[in-house]
């Protein structure tokens, strides 16, 4: 049916990849499906040598707590994923060899890759390691733990743990899931960066206890400098690749100016991501420029049960509808990420998501928002809107505060560095976040506003919203889908839950002579395919 629409001009070739290996095809069937082939890398890697990457090198947790993209790339050198969500939409299996999934999405059977081994020579890889990860990731009560609301349809009634039966090891390299309600979101999440796997019984910080089943190994770690993986050459690695003898993760701060600076000197190989006015001048010191398409954004948000001298200004609706009524998001995405990305609507899914519904832009009226506020009996309140010292998010933050201050709205800006921003990023009263791309709607919905899960940022706590979101989850048909996300994306504007501005286009650049280093939507380095040219 999807490949028919494909044909007919109605579905895009990277939804219906997404789609068609989400749900168990291989990427060669789906490609095959549509009459196409993917694409073929033509540079011819060498073996050996180091390759050094700008990024963040921040404090490590234990996995499903994983906050920040940059942690998955440092440990995907030595833990690895049952799934890897690639550039294209297609979804491929590494730790796991196959999957299926049955015709209402209630029953998952994992087909473990036999013969992967962990590094420390505790063994081979089997379902008892796969149904640890599985139940931990549904702990909703180990705070921090975003798995587990990716889980919820494998969770108890109570989401402290897995429902009875939910985890099912059927062999030593088979785990059925059998879920509690349809969710056609099970194999994206367990792509994500938080879904890393250990073995096992383990639990920890990865930094200290470095016990995985990939090709490197962590040989240096200091949080705000450097992260260092060397060739493990003890280890016998099941795949393909891993040419490097040495991948370093160098952190050179969030202005981009570092950044530049480093690459003019010769310190660095590749960027992590280039942003704003940078991607133009990268490219004109004759660096390779790649661009993904992507839901990767930034939102502007209340958080409703915050408190400020004793009061909790956000949890009037009124309040949180006039901030958004004051802002043009075009002027942010102009003034905030020099205008390279498109237009959002305030409701956080994006025309890539196959859900997404087209309800129109967000409504712009100062007059309106400043009656909603006197309305309310806070037009002298003065809002405090925090951001991240950085380029981008600071500038969109700074954009927003201006056009406030137009409308005759008090705001003052704070600003901090990464070290307190990243420590409480989820609690400010008032503040910018930047979020990731995900492949569906759904998961952004069930990451961001699902009530009490770990990365609910709004404090949006609503039986009617979650309702919605179970709804939606159960629909394997995006059209279908569709018409609950419309009433989702409406629910959100008229709680004015968020301003969501624009999607940001990502750009990472390297030097010539780097294979490897394309940008990707959730803006993943897969360390494994990193290589020098021969």
């Amino acid at each position: 049916m999807h490949a028919a629409e494909v044909a007919e001009g109605k579905l895009s070739r990277r939804e219906f990849l997404a789609r068609a290996t989400a749900l168990g095809a291989s990427a060669a069937a789906a490609y095959a499906l549509i009459g196409v082939s993917p694409a073929k890398a033509q540079a011819t890697p060498q073996q050996g040598g180091t390759i050094r990457i700008q990024q963040d090198v921040r404090a490590m947790l234990d996995p499903p707590t994983f906050n920040w993209p940059q942690l998955g790339n440092i440990v995907r050198g030595y833990l690895e994923f049952l799934v890897q969500y690639n550039a294209d939409g297609t979804f491929e299996p590494r730790l796991l060899e196959s999957w299926e999934v049955n015709e209402d999405a209630t029953v998952y059977v994992l087909n473990i890759r036999p013969g992967v081994t962990w590094n420390d020579g505790r063994g081979t890889l089997t379902a008892q390691d796969i149904a640890w990860n599985f139940t931990r990731w549904c702990d909703g009560n180990w705070e921090g733990n975003s798995m587990a609301s990716r889980m919820a349809a494998l969770q108890n009634a109570d989401g402290s743990g897995p429902a009875e039966g939910a985890i099912e090891i059927v062999d030593d390299l088979t785990v059925r899931l059998n879920l509690t309600r349809p969710d056609i979101s099970i194999i994206p999440a367990v792509t994500e960066y938080p879904a890393a796997i250990v073995p096992d019984g383990w639990s920890g910080n990865p930094a200290d206890d470095p016990v995985g089943t990939g090709p490197y190994r962590l040989v240096e770690y200091e949080v705000g400098v450097r992260a260092v993986l060397e060739k493990d050459p003890d280890h016998p690695w099941w795949g393909e690749g891993a040419y490097l003898d040495r991948i370093e993760f160098i952190d050179y701060g969030t202005e981009g100016a570092a950044h530049l600076a480093a690459a003019e000197a010769g310190e660095i190989d590749m960027t992590y991501e280039t942003v704003g006015e940078y991607v133009e001048i990268f490219e004109a010191i004759g660096w390779v420029q790649s661009e993904s398409v992507s839901a990767n954004t930034i939102v502007l948000r209340t958080n409703r049960l915050a408190e400020v001298n004793g009061m909790r200004p956000y949890e009037d609706a009124r309040v949180r509808r006039a901030l958004a009524l004051a802002v043009r998001n075009d002027v942010l995405l102009d003034l905030g990420y020099a205008g390279l990305g498109t237009l959002a609507e305030n409701h956080h899914v994006c025309p890539i998501h196959p859900e997404y519904a087209d309800i129109g832009p967000p409504d712009y009226d100062p007059e309106q928002a400043l009656a909603l506020l006197e309305e309310a009996g806070m037009a002298d309140f003065e809002h405090e809107l925090i951001s991240l010292d950085d380029d981008w998010r600071r500038n969109t933050s700074d954009a927003m505060a201006a056009q406030l201050r137009d409308a005759g709205i008090p705001v003052s800006r704070t600003v901090y560095p990464g070290s307190t921003f990243w420590n409480d990023w989820a609690n400010f009263p008032f503040s910018s976040t930047d979020w990731g791309h995900r492949p569906l709607g759904v998961q952004i919905m069930a990451l961001a506003y699902r009530s009490g899960v770990a990365w609910n940022e709004t404090g949006l706590a609503s039986e009617e919203f979650d309702a919605m979101l179970d709804e939606a989850s159960a629909i394997a048909d995006a059209d279908a889908r569709r018409d609950v996300m419309e009433r989702m994306q409406r629910f959100l504007i008229e709680d004015g839950t968020v301003v969501q501005p624009y999607w940001r286009s990502l750009y990472r650049h390297s030097r010539p002579g780097i294979i490897g280093a394309e940008a990707h939507p959730i803006v993943e380095i897969h360390v494994h395919k990193l290589a020098l040219e021969a």
